[in-house]
Order: C-alpha cells, then sequence, then structure tokens
C-alpha cells in the first residue's frame, strides 16, 4: 500500500518545483539618460527576464552618471548606468565601484549642427549643447571638437540636462550645435541639422556607458549580481534579436513615436551595445590616460581595478554565448 508523502516532503518538493518568482529578490537599478544605449534594462524590465531570474527590479530614473553614483554610494540603489569617466574619478577618490556589465565601448553620439554650419571648425566662436559638465556628452564634444582643430576656449559649452533638451534648443536656435545619442541624433537628420561627426564610428575605443555598484554590495549579494547579470545579458540577446522588441521598448523610454526614426536608433544601438556585454579594457585604458595627464599617480592603477567582469565571463564559460549564435 502506498504511503502519503510527509507534509515537510511535500513542502520541499513544492519548492524545488515552484517558480522563481515566489521569492525575488529586490534591487533598485537607475537609468541615466534618455538613449538607447541603456536599452538593455529597458528589455530586461519590459519583458520579464529580471523576473525570470528571480529579481524583483525597480527601474528609475536619475539623469547623469555623477548623481547616479551619489545615490549607490547613499545606498538609496544598487546598480546605475555610468559613464566611464565618472566612474574612474569617483574610484579614484574612494568610492570602490566595480563596472560588472558593459553595454557601449564607443561614444555613440554625433555632433550635429545647424544646417549652415558645415565643418567642426565653423564651430568657432559658437555655443555647444551637452546634458552636463563632465558627462558622457560631454567628453564627445571634447573629442568632436579637438579633433575640428579647436580648444575649449574656443567655443561656449552649455549645460541642457537631458539629450533631448539639446535638439529642442537646436532647433530654437539657442545653440549652434549640440552632442546627441540615437534616436535624437536620427531625428535631427530628419529635420535637416548637419551631422559633423559620428563619433562611435570616428572616434576611439572608450568605455561610454556601463552598469556599476559597489565593490561591498558584490561581496554581499554575489547571487543577485550574478542575475542583474544574466538578465541584463538576455535581455541584450533579444534586442539583437527582434527588431520589434528592440523599437517597442526604444519608444516607451525615449517617448518618440516616428517609427522610421525608432529604427534607425535601433539599427545603431544593434551594432553598438556590447555583446558578449564585457567592458573594454582598451577602453578603459584609453580614460586612465586621458586622467594621468592632469593627475600622474594615476599611471599606477590598472583597469580590472574599475571593472569585474567575472560574471559576464561565467557566462562565456558555460555556453551561453554559443548557444544564442547557434539558435
Amino acid at each position: 500500500m502506498k504511503t502519503k508523502p510527509s507534509f515537510l516532503a511535500t513542502l520541499i518538493i513544492f519548492l524545488s518545483l515552484a517558480p522563481s518568482a515566489w521569492a525575488q529578490s529586490k534591487v533598485r537599478i537607475n537609468w541615466t539618460a534618455v538613449t538607447g544605449a541603456q536599452s538593455g534594462a529597458y528589455v530586461a524590465k519590459e519583458e520579464g527576464l529580471f523576473k525570470k531570474n528571480g529579481l524583483d527590479v525597480e527601474l528609475i530614473h536619475i539623469p547623469s552618471s555623477s548623481r547616479g553614483i551619489q545615490a549607490i554610494l547613499a545606498g538609496e540603489i544598487a546598480f546605475s548606468y555610468m559613464d566611464g569617466l565618472n566612474q574612474a574619478q569617483a574610484n579614484l577618490k574612494g568610492a570602490n565601484i566595480a563596472f560588472v556589465v558593459g553595454a557601449t565601448n564607443n561614444m555613440v553620439f554625433s555632433l550635429m549642427a545647424k544646417p549652415e554650419i558645415k565643418r567642426i571648425s565653423d564651430l568657432r566662436g559658437k555655443k555647444i549643447g551637452i546634458t552636463r559638465v563632465g558627462s558622457s556628452t560631454h567628453t564627445a564634444a571634447l573629442y568632436a571638437l579637438s579633433q575640428g582643430g579647436l580648444k575649449p576656449v574656443d567655443y561656449q559649452i552649455l549645460p541642457l540636462l537631458e539629450v533631448p533638451n539639446i535638439l529642442i534648443a537646436l532647433s530654437a536656435g539657442q545653440i549652434d550645435a549640440g552632442v546627441v545619442s540615437p534616436p535624437t541624433n536620427s531625428r535631427a537628420r530628419k529635420a535637416g541639422f548637419n551631422e559633423l561627426m559620428n563619433v562611435a564610428k570616428e572616434g576611439p575605443e572608450y568605455v561610454s556607458v556601463a552598469i556599476g555598484t559597489t565593490r561591498a554590495y558584490i561581496s554581499a549579494n554575489e547571487d543577485i549580481v550574478r542575475r542583474v547579470v544574466r538578465s541584463y545579458t538576455e535581455a541584450v540577446q533579444l534586442f539583437r534579436a527582434s527588431k520589434q522588441v528592440g523599437t517597442r521598448v526604444l519608444q516607451k523610454y525615449t517617448k518618440v513615436q516616428d517609427q522610421e526614426i525608432l529604427e534607425d536608433a535601433y539599427d545603431q544601438f544593434r551594432e553598438y551595445l556590447a555583446y558578449p556585454p564585457y567592458v573594454s579594457r582598451k577602453g578603459v585604458e584609453a580614460i586612465l590616460t586621458e586622467l594621468s595627464e592632469k593627475n600622474p599617480s594615476v599611471k599606477a592603477v590598472k583597469p580590472e581595478d574599475f571593472m569585474d567582469m567575472r560574471f559576464v565571463s561565467e557566462l562565456e564559460k558555460e555556453g551561453f554565448f554559443k548557444k544564442a549564435a547557434a539558435k
């Protein structure tokens, strides 16, 4: 005669079979800019990939890397998108933040200008829009303008807080040029503005956007970090595989309705979103070289001091990317 399993045995069986949703870990992740560069988090949230991996994620929007880093250090959030320069500067002041997954290892920005401005050198004495001083748009602006032979004394930088604000100011004639990311560069081209430089194509390898957290958080919450990285990676895989998914999340988070512009932005980020999502060592080196020009002690630090790529590496070792390529 068969005996019924005990209550404890039944509970153990139930827990082993129950979906991860029954005990999800709450995590706050910050996205910093209205750009397709942060599509990994958008897709992971909208397509249920965080939830699938046992995470109850609250996506919040605190504009700018520096403010995101401050929120992490204050314990208000666990993870934030951030640019490599701000992260490095914070770490050199003792923040001890590590990148755990990379988003873009190029500066995916365009320097857009009024129709009558044909060359970067024409911007001498002009007003240039960026989001914030010290931001990735500022870094891209300095690079592009220097390639045109201009020095910081040759133009005026105007911080406008958000990327879409730069196009609004350009359209209103309040600035002469500005650095914008997709889909805003697509909108600017369609409106008749000149693309003086596509910094992603013409610029250096440079860690423009990545996701980071403190090493203390990683140490105390290694499994959560692992699941965040897996969710993000699955999201980028899905973004690359499905234009429908990609344009849908871009539409929601950028508020752009024009399908042509959304598809152009999607195509740009399908090319430039890092996959596998490693942070480029060479891209970190470029930042450290830049900082060492004013602070020689930076030469003593290594790129590995600014990133922890073992979670992406684990996915690669388990064959995640090979399986994805075989589909």
